[in-house]
């Protein structure tokens, strides 16, 4: 892959650098426990990828289905790089957990198509909180590498 103004081809360890990023980071607060983890997780991450502290702006939503109307505004804003999404839906007893997952992905999908913007999805959505707690350290990082190498991928289109 050519960079769009250097001629140069873009390495994955290039896609790796964070330090010129601006990140928002959009987590519910909905299952507290893990999204907080996972934030955490994905800052320390995000700091370790070389974005500056003062580039990453974090709000809170009440839950999951808030999460994609805090990323559009945020998109809104076009001061930006790219964007994560965290929260938690954990499956219970009803048909809740289908639609909270299914409209919550495909609201963040639909912010990143709108504004081509890249957003890291780290919506967990599991069967109980031993699932969610077994992967809230690993998705967080997961969900950082994906944010940061997306957009310096998209920058190189």
């Amino acid at each position: 892959m050519f960079g769009a103004d250097k001629g140069t081809v873009a390495t994955e360890d290039s896609r790796m650098n964070g330090k010129k990023l601006k990140v928002g980071i959009v987590q519910a607060r909905f299952n507290a426990s893990v999204t907080d983890a996972l934030a955490q997780a994905c800052k320390a991450e995000l700091l370790a990828l070389g974005v500056a502290e003062r580039d990453i702006e974090h709000v809170t939503v009440p839950g999951a289905l808030e999460v994609p109307v805090a990323l559009q505004a945020m998109a809104e804003k076009a001061s930006y790089d790219t964007l994560i999404a965290i929260g938690c839906i954990i499956r219970g007893e009803t048909y809740h957990f289908e639609l909270v997952a299914n409209e919550s992905g495909a609201g963040v999908t639909r912010v990143s198509l709108d504004y081509q913007l890249p957003i890291a999805n780290a919506i967990l959505t599991t069967e109980d909180m031993a699932q969610a707690v077994a992967r809230q350290v690993e998705k967080g990082r997961d969900a950082a590498r994906v944010a940061v190498e997306m957009a310096n991928l998209l920058e190189s289109i």
